[in-house]
């Protein structure tokens, strides 16, 4: 049984100046839950888990499970590039009633394949938790071979793959292997239509923030056998798709947030705001799709 079908949200975290914004991640929660999306994923790399201390993280946790309360299904963010450290929060995440994991590659180690391997089959003994295996090699310096995935697919607990190495290539060869084994999600937005199209399940997305019911909607169409309508759909989305990645992630759609009047508050550093010029022509884009 797969852990979700359709969008999930990587869903930002909203900040004050010194801490979490409580009210606002019930806003954001609400959002989510009205228009559709089909899981939530909280401390995603969206969510900016590298710049929160421990504390923060695990109340951030704890209030979107006991907030979201089983009406969706609530994956967590646990990947690191210390495996002991990555088991410890996983645990934490189990026990605080986890629906699954999302496990990213280490990075700035560089690991070989067989230290991928061994770090995702640490974890995946440890704990009683289906792990979404989290491939993002533009960020990590580290991709997942089809090979390795096909081992990791022999675990009982490793049951899906976020893939955004934008590799279609790639991820074919990946379904081929593990057709049965493992659920395939897109990590890219404007791949969810090409990744569906070899046996994926959904996406895992950034959009979705901004736009859950249409992320939804799109997915929805597929899976109903409408590929045609979720073609188009892909197509007709992905300026917004595109804008949302004009700027390294999450600094586009935690501006969009705020400009849509959700008060997700400012970044962290090392992330900074967006140009003057940038900040421009993404409001722009959102009001060409009227979310604002």
């Amino acid at each position: 049984m797969s852990i979700f079908e359709g969008s999930a949200v990587a869903l930002v975290t909203p900040f004050t100046q010194d801490g979490v914004n409580y009210e606002t991640l019930k806003s954001m929660l609400d959002f989510q839950l009205d228009n559709g999306t089909d899981a939530l994923v909280i401390c995603g790399t969206t969510g900016e888990p590298a710049t929160m201390t421990k504390e923060e993280k695990h109340s951030v946790m704890k209030f979107a499970i006991d907030y979201v309360a089983g009406r969706r299904p609530v994956i967590i963010g646990t990947g690191g590039n210390n495996t002991a450290a990555v088991i410890e929060e996983s645990l934490y995440a189990q026990s605080i009633g986890a629906d699954a994991l999302l496990i990213v590659t280490p990075y700035y180690n560089k690991c070989s394949q067989d230290g991928l391997v061994k770090h995702y089959l640490a974890v995946a003994d440890a704990v009683d938790l289906p792990i979404i295996v989290y491939n993002v090699p533009g960020r990590t310096g580290v991709n997942v071979t089809p090979a390795s995935l096909a081992k990791l697919a022999e675990h009982k607990n490793i049951v899906a793959m976020k893939e955004a190495s934008g590799n279609i290539s790639q991820i074919a060869e990946m379904a081929r292997l593990t057709r049965g084994k493992i659920d395939l999600y897109s990590g890219n937005d404007d791949q969810i239509v090409p990744i569906m199209s070899l046996g994926g399940k959904g996406v895992i997305s950034v959009t979705a923030n901004i736009a859950p019911r249409q992320m939804h909607d799109l997915c929805a169409a597929y899976l109903a056998g409408d590929t045609k309508k979720a073609c188009d759909m892909q197509l007709d989305l992905n300026p917004l798709n595109n804008a949302m990645f004009s700027d390294v992630n999450p600094i586009p759609v935690k501006t969009a947030l705020n400009m849509m009047g959700f008060e997700a508050g400012p970044l962290r550093l090392p992330l900074s705001d967006m140009s003057a010029e940038g900040a421009a022509a993404l409001k722009q884009v959102l009001q060409n799709y009227h979310l604002i």
